[in-house]
């Protein structure tokens, strides 16, 4: 009986604590929800083409994104090189929380590639780890507001690196010419023509991550923009979009590559042997 009231009291102060969040968020946009200064128009067409706000690095006018990609590839590169100086040397055959998340991780990756490439995957495992944690983790840096000051004096919030399209077809690319090489490397002459038949793959690609990426900053920017949802609910819609999404195209970028590449790098089939034709005198009738 004990653990039942526990049980009872412990949903309900739960349900009490989510109406409270719930009234409050109410409260505050009846009171304060008023829409935000400038035109929906010029927000939207700016966090597609990037043409206001802007900035300077390195002497030279660049989107938002470009300054995004650095501290992404920043941070991932400073993270790696500190798991592989302090961390691996301490892993244990009885992994710890740390380490068995990271092999998680890892042997996600490691058989999608087996999976996709079961003939030639070592070095497609390693790629598709690299790709799918950069698109992961550039998801999810717009979340953190990170703050900086655009060249005509206005502050602003970095987006995701993949939100520019520049970004996203760079990615494209990439994968492409990762397929495209193990094809050559697998099959040579043959694996490149397997290949070039997929010339649509890089826009596919390209435009599959742009489009997803910015469909959550628009949908966002939509429900900021309307009247008595400016306070608590864009932070909602945000998040869940950004978790969303951060989710759907790792996977898809990196199932993609592992499946493609599987296709150009597959040995050809032995060819049957002809059978010989004999008939001796004895087999005669």
């Amino acid at each position: 009986m004990k653990t039942v009231k526990r049980s009872v009291s412990k949903k309900f102060i739960i349900a009490a604590v989510l109406v409270a969040v719930l009234a409050a968020l109410l409260v505050g946009a009846v009171l304060l929800g008023a829409p935000p200064k400038g035109s929906l128009s010029e927000e939207l067409s700016d966090a597609v083409l990037h043409e206001e706000k802007r900035l300077d690095l390195f002497g030279m006018s660049v989107n938002p994104a470009v300054l995004s990609g650095f501290i992404v590839t920043a941070v991932l590169l400073v993270f790696a090189a500190c798991v592989r100086i302090f961390a691996l040397p301490r892993f244990r055959d009885v992994p710890g929380r740390f380490q068995l998340v990271i092999e998680q991780i890892v042997s996600f990756f490691d058989g999608m590639a087996r999976n996709g490439s079961p003939h030639r995957y070592d070095f497609l495992g390693c790629y598709i780890f690299a790709a799918g944690s950069y698109v992961f983790v550039g998801t999810l840096f717009e979340l953190f507001g990170v703050q900086c000051v655009s060249s005509g004096g206005a502050s602003l919030s970095l987006p995701a690196p993949l939100s520019d399209i520049n970004a996203a077809i760079a990615m494209g690319f990439l994968s492409y010419f990762v397929i495209l090489g193990g094809g050559i490397a697998a099959n040579g002459l043959r694996g490149l023509g397997r290949a070039l038949k997929e010339f649509s793959l890089p826009v596919s690609m390209s435009f599959r991550l742009f489009g997803a990426l910015l469909s959550g900053l628009l949908v966002t920017e939509l429900v900021y923009y309307t009247i008595y949802l400016s306070v608590g609910v864009p932070v909602v819609v945000g998040v869940l979009f950004t978790l969303l999404h951060a989710v759907i195209q790792t996977y898809v970028l990196t199932m993609l590559t592992a499946t493609y590449y599987g296709e150009v790098s597959e040995p050809p089939a032995p060819k049957a042997k002809k059978l010989k034709k004999s008939a001796p005198a004895a087999q005669k009738q």
